[in-house]
């Protein structure tokens, strides 16, 4: 594995599209970048898919990333918003496919535990935790561009074998597992 690498993250969305750009040294964060592609001014859905091609396009030629960690679509009640933010993922993937850049997806449950260790944590926990972990001076208004931070950062403790921490199934599990930790 390389010793230094960019990650970009994106949150898509047809609304807001949010996206953070970390930078690996060894096996430690940085933080370089956490914006978003405001696309509220835009009624057509094709224009709103071009823009977002073309922005993702410009992170890609602006940061050369060698990985891009993208949030995946979770199950919603309203199908055609399902279908909407499904094709703003996929063209945000096909940009990064264009350029031969390696693509991850995370669903939010893993993005929220990875960065909180909490899989149901809320934007705002979300957005402290990753303001604490990078040393981040402000957060946003919109927090689409922290989620893309997240997406980033979840793919850093997912692909460098850093673990943020164990897992255990019950009391029982922990004591088995960490029986040097205990007082007899």
């Amino acid at each position: 594995m390389k010793t230094e690498r960019i990650i970009l993250g994106i949150d898509p969305g047809t609304t807001i599209m949010g996206f953070g750009v970390i930078k690996v040294i060894h096996k430690k964060m940085e933080f370089v970048q956490l914006n978003e592609l405001q696309l509220t001014k835009y009624t057509d859905h094709y224009l709103k898919l071009k823009k977002i091609f073309e922005r993702t396009i410009e992170l890609i030629d602006t940061y050369n990333p060698d990985e891009i960690a993208i949030e995946a679509p979770f199950f919603g009640k309203n199908v055609q918003s399902m279908l909407k933010l499904g094709r703003a993922q996929g063209v945000a993937m096909a940009a990064g496919l264009s350029r031969e850049v390696p693509i991850t997806e995370y669903l939010p449950k893993k993005i929220k535990m990875a960065v909180t260790g909490n899989g149901n944590a809320s934007k705002e926990q979300v957005a402290k935790m990753l303001q604490q972990m990078l040393k981040l001076k402000s957060l946003p208004k919109n927090l689409d561009s922290t989620d893309g931070l997240a997406a980033a950062v979840c793919h850093f403790y997912n692909s460098s074998g850093v673990t943020t921490q164990k897992s255990y199934s019950g009391w029982d599990a922990f004591v088995k597992q960490n029986e040097h930790r205990v007082k007899k």
